[in-house]
């Protein structure tokens, strides 16, 4: 059956910014609505590509989780992984998306892509889009690794993260493994999203659920 992976159009600033932060753990491939995610499950890959004229794969990371938080709650826990210098400027490039009035002040409701495990590739092995992709796609389009196009992206991905184990990328015979699920690790913005779901946004010990009260916190002790 293979494993799906995506192949997202990113923005220009957000990828940029973030490719010059180094040892990121963690980053909100944010989108300007809250629509909903279901393109992929924990462990799969999530791509990302430049516009035209470049037209080509620029970086990727491990899947983990998806869901719709207020762009300041998504600022508090992503900060600058959000690929924005400030608060400010995140909610002003959403804006500028969802042509919205400048003077409208609400705090947006955006879908929250959290990626683990990101990587940015130099420019010279920057991957070039399948043939199947339409210059009509604005958003993403999903592959799998049971068909041509699918696996010959998973392929030319691991073997440029080759050097880099951390995203299990495991080598037998002078060939790749078979495509396998990536166990993803959270880091702390991602922990506090996915805890405050689990529980239903609401405090396991009160029952508050207004987001800004609600902070995550490991429960037991971490070795």
């Amino acid at each position: 059956m293979g494993i799906n992976l995506i192949v997202a159009v990113t923005d220009d600033d957000w990828f940029r910014m973030l490719r010059r932060m180094p040892d990121l753990k963690e980053v909100n491939f944010w989108a300007p609505s809250d629509s909903s995610f279901k393109a992929l499950k924990p462990g799969e890959l999530f791509l990302f590509k430049l516009r035209a004229p470049y037209n080509a794969i620029v970086g990727g990371g491990v899947f983990t989780h998806s869901n719709s938080l207020p762009c300041s709650l998504a600022w508090e826990a992503f900060r600058e992984a959000n690929g924005a210098t400030s608060a400010q400027e995140m909610r002003a490039r959403i804006a500028k998306y969802r042509r919205v009035a400048p003077g409208d002040r609400s705090d947006f409701a955006i879908g929250c892509r959290i990626l683990t495990q990101p990587f940015f590739l130099p420019e010279a092995e920057w991957i070039p889009v399948p043939a199947s992709w339409s210059k009509n796609i604005v958003q993403f389009k999903t592959y799998n690794t049971g068909e041509q196009e699918g696996l010959a992206l998973w392929d030319a991905v691991q073997q440029r993260l080759a050097p880099q184990p951390a995203l299990g990328v495991a080598e037998e015979a002078g060939r790749f493994g078979e495509p396998q699920l990536i166990r993803p690790r959270l880091g702390q913005g991602a922990f506090r999203v996915v805890v405050t779901d689990v529980y239903k946004r609401r405090c396991a010990v009160s029952r508050e659920r207004t987001l800004p009260a609600l902070e995550a916190a490991h429960i037991r002790p971490l070795d």
